[in-house]
């Protein structure tokens, strides 16, 4: 009888890739970067067990959103007292602000979320403090 092999988290090995987020849509960006985090695109994905990959994520601030999104697209935020609903356009959000809050969407809701964002780096320009890593770059 033939048994089913399942990824323990010990097996677990994490890449760093680099995405270049020039003059790239945000959904498209966010939902590339969502899958390398939850590590849909390895060849021994576990649901259970989050083996993503670290993802670098630069120029950040040459990020687009389609249409007229910049001046109407809104982030509502609210916590557990009345009248504390607050809303913001996503003009007046910075760059990573809008990466992160789109990427944390695409991840999956439960106890995995916060610790998969933590491998998310986001930086505004080409610079980035991770050389020593050894990224392989990703194409969109």
């Amino acid at each position: 009888m033939l048994k089913t092999w399942v990824k323990k988290v010990k097996e677990v090995q994490r890449d760093w890739k680099i995405i270049d987020a020039k003059d790239q849509a945000l959904g498209r960006l966010a939902s590339h970067v969502a899958n390398l985090l939850i590590g849909k695109s390895k060849a021994d994905y576990t649901p259970h067990v989050m083996g993503g990959d670290f993802v670098i994520v630069i120029n950040s601030n040459q990020v687009k959103l389609t249409g007229k999104k910049w001046s109407q697209k809104k982030y509502y935020t609210k916590s557990r007292f009345v009248g504390s609903l607050k809303e913001k356009l996503a003009k007046d959000l910075s760059s990573e602000e809008l990466i992160r809050h789109a990427v944390g969407g695409m991840l999956p809701k439960n106890t995995h979320r916060p610790r998969a964002l933590k491998r998310l780096k986001i930086f505004k320009d080409s610079s980035h403090n991770y050389e020593d890593k050894k990224p392989t770059a990703f194409t969109i």
